[in-house]
């Protein structure tokens, strides 16, 4: 996850789950050890598309606009790390894990909210890379339909807990194949853009 991936994760986190809407530059560059030239650049592109106005603060004219953004941005394939086909269904390779690893796209939907709108086949989870070997010898590298997919975790996800936030939830969504990534993105716009 590039660094303005982080940024805009951080504020739309904000936006949507505590309703803050305004931000510096330097408490966003404080928070994460970034630049202020970093946090700068990060709000050129969200800036020039008037979702986000001001210079040193700033505040956040449209979120759902800006969490679009970062899904069109998001580059989920650079961040897979490992994968494998596991010959169980999602729910026995969610029950399997390492406890240091935090769910996301499916699994994060089911862990937070109790319900799916689709069956999955996949589970989708981020982890450091000092800790894959774990996962590797859980779930051996075995070829075939891959069913288990690894994400380098940034150092800042863990902060959020054991699932994705829905920011990060949705923009991965977003960039996933499966015919059913669509009916979870849906029901996941359901439950945050009201």
């Amino acid at each position: 996850m590039t660094k303005k991936e982080v940024i805009w994760r951080e504020i739309l986190f904000q936006a949507m789950e505590n309703k803050k809407i305004q931000f510096t530059q330097k408490e966003l560059a404080l928070k994460y050890g970034f630049s202020l030239s970093t946090v700068f650049s990060a709000l050129k592109t969200p800036r020039d598309a008037n979702i986000v106005e001001g210079k040193r603060g700033l505040t956040v004219r449209d979120v759902e606009r800006f969490l679009q953004l970062y899904a069109t941005v998001r580059n989920l394939k650079k961040d897979i790390i490992y994968q494998t086909h596991v010959p169980k269904s999602a729910r026995e390779i969610e029950g399997e894990m390492p406890p240091k690893i935090i769910y996301g796209a499916y699994s994060a939907f089911l862990k937070k909210y109790q319900e799916t709108p689709a069956d999955y086949d996949k589970v989708y989870i981020y982890s450091d890379a000092g800790y894959l070997e774990e996962i590797k010898n859980r779930f051996p590298d075995r070829k075939g339909y891959a069913n288990l997919i690894v994400l380098k975790a940034d150092p800042w996800l863990e902060s959020f807990g054991k699932i994705t936030p829905d920011c990060q939830t949705f923009a991965d969504l977003w960039n996933l194949p499966e015919w059913y990534a669509q009916d979870f993105l849906n029901a996941l716009k359901d439950k945050i853009l009201k």
